[in-house]
């Protein structure tokens, strides 16, 4: 990970492993004691929608269902009801086939990279949930089942979203939806209600230092994971690229801008869009990141206020648009910065 896209920047890049590839779960144990208990009971539903912030093991736990279930289609077997959590070794089978995108009963429907072969679409197209229609259709090996993970449904185009709730509404037999979603509410309100939901919340710091620890092979009691670990609100993907060193210091800067709205600082705003733009998209993603912590605050905080609630509403579909076509259209940023700290006073304000 590096400010810059030059080749020879040495900043050692920080990548957690995917949570295909994780087999450690933290900070969300009754989550999956519920989930372990739903599948032992024979009656599980036909689909999760497992919701909450980004970064916080969403992924990691439906990854972690799916491989247990593919491990063990039988519910009531002896192997499940006498399990004491979802977890699978490192060299079962299962856990390295699901690894290795290779397990021919789990389909993920996430973004792929797009036409040109060098960046991420920016939604998940209604092609690709199509694909669901031919993989149901096929035998599900050694009498198991078919699983689908969605990561995550909020980048679903609305054909895409229309595609998975016809679905939805006609599951085959032996198959399991995990739909994962940071604001479930933004849903399709017909998808929420053929889910049963499981809201996960925010990690504790210690949970947040232990699995950006575990995801680095580093010890989680070092001063630099502690502090990322608090400064993450709860996500260990932000805590990961917070750990890039540089990246601590622009989130204070874009939190210490934020703190004095609704007044506007045009001479740190255009350090800071000078910032951005010679950087990488990890650092537009953390100046983005934490921007919407400080909307989400206060769509929490003006729940009460319907005028107010609408403002800061506004706000938040006006910077995510404006994030997404700087992103797939590669703008400049420094109009962003300035465009979002406007709609952000705007919101600030009364």
């Amino acid at each position: 990970m590096s400010l810059s896209d030059d080749d020879d920047n040495d900043e050692a890049e920080l990548e957690p492993p995917h949570p295909r590839e994780t087999t450690v779960l933290f900070g969300h144990g009754e989550a999956e004691r519920a989930l372990l208990d739903a599948y032992r009971s024979g009656r599980v539903p036909h689909a999760f929608l497992i919701g909450g912030p980004p970064g916080i093991g969403k992924a990691t736990l439906a990854y972690r269902l799916a491989r247990f279930i593919l491990a063990h289609p039988d519910p009531s077997a002896k192997a499940v009801q006498s399990a004491q959590s979802l977890a699978l070794p490192e060299d079962h089978a299962v856990a390295q086939h699901v690894a290795a995108q290779a397990h021919v009963n789990l389909l993920v429907l996430e973004r792929t990279v797009g036409e040109r072969g060098d960046t991420l679409r920016t939604f998940i197209a209604v092609d690709q949930v199509r694909l669901a229609i031919p993989f149901f259709g096929l035998t599900a090996g050694e009498g198991g089942w078919r699983i689908v993970i969605v990561d995550s449904a909020d980048e679903l185009n609305a054909a895409g979203a229309n595609a998975l709730l016809k679905l939805l509404e006609e599951p085959p037999p032996r198959s399991l939806f995990l739909i994962i979603s940071h604001a479930p509410g933004r849903l399709l309100a017909t998808i929420r209600s053929r889910c049963r939901r499981l809201m996960l919340r925010p990690l504790a710091p210690a949970d947040v230092a232990r699995a950006a620890a575990a995801a680095l092979g580093r010890d989680p009691d070092e001063a630099e994971i502690r502090e990322a670990a608090a400064a993450a609100e709860g996500s260990v993907g932000r805590a990961v690229a917070l750990l890039g060193g540089p990246l601590l210091d622009l989130r204070d800067r874009v939190i210490e801008l934020l703190r004095r709205l609704p007044a506007t600082d045009p001479r740190a705003m255009h350090a800071l869009g000078d910032s951005l733009e010679r950087a990488d998209r990890v650092v537009l993603a953390t100046f983005m990141d934490t921007v919407r912590e400080w909307l989400s605050a206060r769509l929490r905080a003006e729940a009460p206020e319907p005028a107010r609630l609408a403002r800061v509403a506004t706000a938040w579909d006006k910077v995510n648009a404006a994030a997404r076509d700087v992103q797939e259209y590669n703008l400049e940023r420094k109009p962003l910065v300035f465009n979002v700290f406007g709609w952000l006073a705007e919101a600030s304000r009364g």
